[in-house]
């Protein structure tokens, strides 16, 4: 890899943090593919690589069996870059514009159903301040089918509680409002009342201003989502629940049982802030599978 490619490269994952607002674990994914790229290009100039010479390397990169996720993801990291370095102008041609992605095979979401939520939510040992919170925040999940980064980064001037609503900043920098439901509502004023200060004794929480975090561990900083990550695990080997539980799970639950009872699919798709549509209908697959199950299970000729 040579000094040129290096820097282009560097240029990138700034565009990528800065203007399009990618997730640090997204920017670290393309860091990965790009450098993995540009190795096997060795000394090859950036400006010289032509259509042929890419599909080389994905002829290269096949043979390591990646999963047709992961070979996606490789060969988006390259169109992008491409695509960045000729709107910087560093190539006259884009050499990638006619790459080809793969078909991502696409698994039924992992969801929950209405008694292991239950059994989740009542395992939480609420007695002390960190597990109020982490109750709240599962709460918050279920209810308004945040990304637990969305959640993460809530701020005080996102929450308009009067009106049970909160805004939320997605993927992109969209904008979007979930809705609050007077439980999770009820549980989330407990917290920021009367558990939220007794969270930190490094920090005075006691008065929040409108660009403080919502959601703090015991130093009083934001808290990251690993650490629900953590809590979801250790309540689910608790209960010994046979399921890979997942913050994201908790999304894919709160999709799932509203459309399961009946609500639009555009309205589903406003709720979670998908750009396409496309996304959101993978959900009444699983709702088909449900029935079926239910159907198979109860009538007496099935």
């Amino acid at each position: 890899m040579n000094d040129i490619s290096k820097q282009w490269l560097k240029g990138f994952l700034v565009y990528l943090e800065v203007e399009r607002n990618f997730s640090q674990h997204t920017i670290t994914a393309y860091d990965g593919d790009i450098t993995s790229f540009l190795i096997w290009l060795k000394e090859f100039p950036l400006e010289k690589v032509t259509y042929g010479k890419i599909r080389e390397y994905v002829l290269f990169i096949q043979k390591f069996n990646y999963t047709r996720t992961t070979l996606a993801r490789k060969i988006s990291a390259i169109r992008s870059f491409y695509k960045y370095l000729y709107r910087e102008r560093a190539v006259e041609i884009n050499p990638a514009s006619a790459l080809r992605i793969p078909k991502r095979s696409r698994n039924l979401p992992k969801f929950l159903t209405e008694n292991e939520i239950e059994q989740i939510f009542n395992s939480i040992n609420i007695s002390t301040p960190a597990g109020f919170r982490n109750k709240t925040i599962l709460e918050l999940l279920y209810a308004t089918g945040m990304r637990i980064s969305e959640l993460s980064n809530l701020k005080f001037e996102n929450l308009d509680l009067a009106h049970d609503e909160i805004k939320v900043l997605g993927k992109g920098s969209k904008e979007r409002i979930v809705l609050v439901s007077h439980r999770a509502k009820d549980i989330l004023e407990t917290y920021i009342k009367t558990v939220r200060p007794l969270i930190s004794k490094d920090k005075d929480l006691s008065n929040p201003n409108s660009n403080d975090y919502v959601f703090v561990n015991n130093t009083g900083f934001r808290l990251q989502p690993q650490s629900v990550r953590v809590a979801i695990n250790d309540v689910c080997k608790k209960i010994q629940l046979p399921k890979n539980v997942t913050p994201h799970v908790f999304r894919h639950s709160f999709a799932t049982k509203l459309l399961e009872k009946g609500a639009d699919l555009r309205v589903v798709q406003e709720l979670l802030g998908h750009a396409s549509i496309s996304n959101t209908q993978i959900y009444t697959h699983v709702t088909t599978e449900r029935m079926r199950e239910v159907y198979n299970s109860t009538h007496p000729r099935a």
